[in-house]
């Protein structure tokens, strides 16, 4: 009788009988996996693995589980909303130790009430890059190193590009117009760091009544100031509030997250300058973040007014017209050609919109072109490539709200809408807590900028205005058209720690540059400028809009009337002074 052939194991029989019987029974096809796998480890060990996404399709995005609808609009302007958090005080204490050592934004779970409506488990973490700079805790503040906001390298002293230990600006350097402050005036005594105008003085960076003397606070050039902040104080502080991290596809009123903003740099305590540069954009239809004032207290600390800003996410870009894709530019990153490798742009660009569904090869083949087409390439083909008429509006908009930390500035600071339907790029702006803090004059060519003096657009002069290149294009001298503020060369992007081109107060923005330099779109960018003149100052909105902000603030549990007006008066002088100024241009004068 034949016997049956049986394939005998190599294994020890008491160590089989351990092995389950399902991988008794396969064991040689486990076998051919393992060794496969060998193979491509020596084979393949040290090659790249390039991730592409090929759908082109229209939809994506995460599925949400449930929309709170709340009792109030949370983004009402014209009403004072309330806001508390409770969180365990170990758990806060946990995530401060892994950003003093790591630099890492780590997330704390706790319950939110709303305008009286109570969310649990909501997820709260540290926001900002520069504005943290300043933070202490226990006395000391963080070391510089580890990460930045979105991933990005911490900037020297936790504070600007190049800066220095305290956080504040490189030695030497100067800010627009002699860098006025808060709104001022050219020419406006400025009050010292932590004084408020009108004898107040400004406690932890919140609009406390009677507060003390501003802990750690930084004093810029021309008396721009930055709040110290403390870590024992979290209701000072700058948040971002996410409803989804700890409850997967948790909305409230279509918001996934929500940013809790902060005083001090141009905004002064209130933060009125980002408030009405907000409500200014919305006025004249552009793409704007919705905004509100707030009472916010924390466990049991005192309660502070802080304004509340919509963050861009899936909900921002269900209000855009047509269908799109929406991208935020990080502050590590650049404007530059890296290729053609996707995760070579993953310390410059952040898909927010869409993920699954679009990549980031439409971000990738515009900086591709903007970087290398010719002048006359520019000319003739920039507008199959970004809807011209929305980015001449964004660029003169920027000029007219003195907001030099635009695309163009240190913090990067701006979105880019790609719409499927037109294949055409729009800028959005993002982040105007430095609005209205330049020269009052500044015209529709000058440029506005923080800088050394080394060529640097908008480093101030002499006599302090701000200087504009030859031909008042914001382009560095020495440079060709749509090279100002770039990396000299392959060396200059600090690629170790991803915080974007060295020398700190770099700027620019070659798509911004490139634009302004062209002849071709001079027209079409002072048509915008004049438009939006009459609709933000020739109208009397901005003083309109402003009165009724601060009206509007005033009323919010935790804030200082005194400081609201003091804020108030120096924003509505610069508001008055560039209205003069401006309506007395050429550009201006032409239309």
């Amino acid at each position: 009788m034949a016997r049956s052939l049986r394939t005998r194991s190599v294994l020890p029989p008491r160590l089989r009988r351990r092995l389950p019987v399902r991988v008794r029974q396969n064991w040689k096809l486990l076998t051919t996996c393992a060794a496969f796998l060998a193979v491509l480890t020596l084979v393949l060990g040290t090659e790249r693995i390039r991730p592409y996404v090929t759908s082109t399709g229209d939809s994506g995005g995460d599925v949400v589980s449930v929309d709170i609808p709340g009792t109030v609009d949370l983004f009402d302007a014209g009403r004072a909303h309330e806001i508390s958090l409770t969180f365990r005080n170990a758990d806060y204490e946990r995530m401060l130790d892994v950003y003093w050592k790591e630099g890492e934004k780590g997330y704390v779970e706790a319950d939110l009430t709303v305008d009286g409506t109570t969310i649990p488990s909501v997820g709260i973490r540290l926001k900002g890059n520069s504005t943290l700079g300043q933070l202490s805790w226990k006395g000391e503040t963080r070391p510089s190193g580890g990460r930045g906001e979105d991933g990005g390298g911490a900037r020297p002293g936790g504070g600007f590009p190049g800066g220095r230990p305290d956080g504040g600006p490189p030695q030497g350097a100067r800010f627009p117009g002699g860098g006025m402050p808060d709104g001022a005036a050219p020419g406006a005594q400025q009050p010292g760091a932590g004084e408020q105008a009108g004898g107040g003085q400004q406690a932890g960076g919140g609009q406390q009544a009677g507060g003390g003397q501003q802990a750690g606070g930084g004093q810029f050039p021309g008396g721009m100031t930055r709040t110290g902040l403390k870590a024992e104080e979290p209701e000072t502080l700058p948040w971002l509030l996410s409803f989804d991290e700890f409850v997967d596809g948790r909305r409230y009123q279509g918001h996934r997250e929500v940013a809790v903003r902060v005083g001090g740099m141009g905004g002064g305590s209130t933060v009125l300058n980002e408030a009405l540069s907000l409500s200014l954009l919305d006025a004249t239809g552009e793409a704007a973040q919705r905004y509100a004032y707030s009472s916010f207290s924390v466990n049991d600390r005192p309660t502070t007014a802080r304004l509340l800003v919509e963050h861009p996410d899936e909900h921002f870009a269900d209000q855009m017209d047509g269908t799109g894709v929406l991208y935020k530019s990080l502050a590590s990153g650049s404007f530059t050609d890296q290729g053609d490798d996707p995760t070579e742009y993953a310390d410059d660009f952040k898909q927010i919109t869409m993920k699954g569904s679009q990549d980031l090869q439409p971000v990738i083949n515009l900086i591709r072109w903007v970087t290398s087409a010719s002048d006359e390439e520019f000319a003739a083909h920039l507008a199959d490539k970004v809807d011209v008429a929305s980015f001449a509006r964004y660029v003169a908009l920027q000029n007219l709200l003195l907001n030099f930390d635009d695309m163009a500035g240190p913090g990067k600071n701006y979105y880019l809408w790609y719409d499927l339907g037109t294949k055409k790029f729009s800028v959005i702006s993002w982040d105007h807590n430095l609005t209205f803090s330049g020269n009052a004059s500044q015209g529709p060519h000058d440029s506005g900028g923080l800088g050394t003096g080394r060529g640097v657009p908008g480093a101030a002069g002499p006599d302090g205005a701000g200087q504009a290149a030859p031909g008042g294009t914001g382009q560095q001298p020495g440079r060709p058209a749509g090279q100002a503020g770039q990396p000299a060369g392959p060396d200059a992007r600090d690629t170790e720690n991803g915080d974007g081109p060295r020398g700190g107060m770099m700027t620019g923005h070659q798509l911004k540059e490139r634009f302004l330099a062209s002849a071709a779109f001079t027209g079409t960018y002072e048509d915008a400028y004049r438009e939006l003149y009459q609709q933000v100052y020739g109208s009397g909105k901005a003083a309109g809009s402003l009165t009724a902000i601060s009206t509007v603030l005033k009323g919010v549990e935790g804030a200082d009337d005194a400081t609201v007006d003091a804020d108030a008066a120096r924003l509505r002088t610069l508001i008055g002074q560039r209205t003069e100024a401006l309506a007395k241009h050429e550009v201006i004068a032409r239309g």
